[in-house]
């Protein structure tokens, strides 16, 4: 596999740039200097090898995230067709069971009978089953796990090299996809990308700046939702 500091190194010799090198002789001060400015200049090459490439930060191995549960910045998932959830009832080992989401989004459970789940949080979820056995239990204590991830489709569309409509097990950010779809094409624009999303109020549009993004360290990943559509301007 080839390393960042080769991948740089390519670059430093084709574009004719170079990054200083540390003297470790030198003061201590003197060497964190020189180590930040060797950081600027990979941070500085990653974002144009992205630009150009569509992959340079992001791999095939980088696609798989962790299909339930919050992360920071990161909106809670929501269900659909073909996800396998887990529906765990404490005290009630009758009542737990693993279930599918079927292709009409809906569920059947003991008790609480049929439960529309798909465009639903697992938190949504719960709560809505536990009002329903709460005519059967007292004070129902009601978990419900995301097990696996089937119903995520993302369309990446317009200036990239790939544009098609995606497949996917687990949740990606508008990058992944972006490098999924091959990277932008020599005509795109990386600050004008828009994502188009459904919810109950009507499409909403997400105007992204994707320069922005790859340069801001200190902001959180944007997450795609199962039927977004990517468009690169």
């Amino acid at each position: 596999m080839i390393t960042f500091d080769q991948t740089l190194a390519g670059s430093q010799a084709t574009l004719g740039w170079r990054i200083p090198p540390v003297n470790e002789s030198r003061s201590f001060g003197a060497i964190e200097v020189d180590m930040r400015r060797k950081a600027n200049w990979k941070k500085a090459v990653s974002l144009t090898l992205f630009l150009m490439t569509g992959t340079a930060l992001v791999t095939a191995a980088d696609v798989v995230r962790p299909p339930a549960g919050t992360a920071p910045g990161e909106a809670e998932y929501r269900l659909g067709p073909e996800d396998v959830i887990e529906v765990f009832v404490w005290k009630e080992p009758e009542l737990t069971t693993t279930v599918v989401v079927r292709p009409d989004g809906r569920i059947s459970l003991p008790l609480a009978n049929e439960l529309e789940a798909s465009g639903k949080t697992a938190s949504e979820l719960q709560q809505e089953i536990s009002a329903k056995l709460s005519k059967y239990v007292v004070q129902p204590v009601v978990n419900v796990m995301v097990k696996q991830v089937n119903s995520l489709k993302i369309s990446v569309l317009g200036e990239v090299r790939r544009p098609d409509v995606y497949r996917i097990k687990n949740r990606v950010t508008v990058l992944d996809a972006i490098a999924m779809a091959g990277g932008f094409t020599d005509l795109a624009r990386p600050n004008r990308v828009i994502i188009v999303r459904t919810t109950s109020a009507g499409p909403q549009r997400i105007k992204i700046n994707i320069k922005q993004l790859v340069a801001d360290e200190s902001g959180a990943p944007f997450y795609l939702q199962t039927l977004d559509t990517v468009y690169v301007e």
